[in-house]
């Protein structure tokens, strides 16, 4: 699985260093923040800002900041 194979699937504009928001529809702690996609495999890996090592996400729980400033 590649990040090509989550654009497809998926139907989401990810790759590799590309900004993203979590999303999710619960209450999280993680919900808003953002983070740097690292790769992916059937999901998505993101380090998110000031964390040192990636998390796994569905890529649908990830709002795409393509163009976006930070």
């Amino acid at each position: 699985m590649s990040m090509d194979y989550i654009r497809q699937t998926y139907g989401v504009p990810a790759k590799r260093g590309g900004r993203v928001r979590v999303r999710f529809d619960s209450p999280d702690e993680l919900n808003g923040r953002e983070g740097t996609i690292t790769s992916a495999t059937s999901y998505v890996k993101v380090r998110l800002d000031g964390e040192k090592r990636p998390d796994i996400f569905y890529p649908l729980d990830l709002e795409y900041l393509e163009g976006v400033e930070k």
